[in-house]
């Protein structure tokens, strides 16, 4: 297993965050039938996994459209994806924000906000943009980071199937302090990304 393999799904594990999402998805089906809760859960996923794959496809375009550079969108997508990081350290928990959300909201719960932001974060869109760069990746590797993508979010959806049993066992502190390390990981990717994107744009020796 791959150096980049590994850098990859650890970075994608952590902006898509499965763990974090489980006191949401629990607060979202509070009341909720157990079937609800399931269907509510699949139709995340399903939502979640759309997005995603849509910035997958497109980001790039979209990005060479804008005439952005690549290395710029890098080194701008790891200083989003580091501040994404730092509120995953110093912020609310995630529940915590994003329940708040709940009160006033009437959109369907499954798409906002358990798949947008809590799964398919504005973090978790710039890193697939990121990873499938076609100047850097060709199609296999690519594929191969759409096959990582869709491992995540299918734990994810386990996760959320299992989800009051595993609150039951760490707790919504557990929770967060899973996130809170999750954080610190994704600010040390972040910050990597940032060197190298500098590195990469003024053509300086690794």
């Amino acid at each position: 297993m791959s150096q980049r393999y590994i850098t990859e799904l650890i970075t994608l594990w952590v902006v898509i965050d499965p763990i974090g999402t489980l006191p949401v998805f629990l607060a979202v089906t509070a009341g909720m039938s157990a079937k609800a809760a399931r269907r509510t859960a699949l139709r995340a996923t399903i939502a979640a996994f759309v997005v995603l794959l849509f910035f997958v496809v497109a980001g790039q375009v979209l990005l060479q459209a804008m005439e952005i550079d690549l290395d710029a969108f890098q080194i701008a997508g790891s200083v989003v994806l580091f501040l994404f990081a730092l509120t995953m350290i110093f912020g609310e928990p995630k529940a915590e924000a994003e329940e708040k959300d709940l009160e006033t909201s009437d959109v369907d719960r499954s798409i906002y906000p358990l798949a947008i932001p809590s799964i398919a974060s504005p973090g978790a869109m710039l890193a697939v943009v990121s990873l499938t760069d076609n100047s850097k990746f060709s199609i296999a590797e690519q594929a191969e980071t759409l096959v990582q993508m869709t491992m995540i979010l299918s734990v994810t959806l386990v996760l959320m199937l299992l989800a009051s049993r595993i609150i039951k066992i760490i707790g919504d502190a557990g929770a967060s302090v899973i996130s809170r390390v999750m954080g610190l990981i994704l600010a040390s990717v972040a910050v990597n990304g940032i060197v190298l994107g500098i590195k990469q744009a003024f053509n300086l020796a690794h």
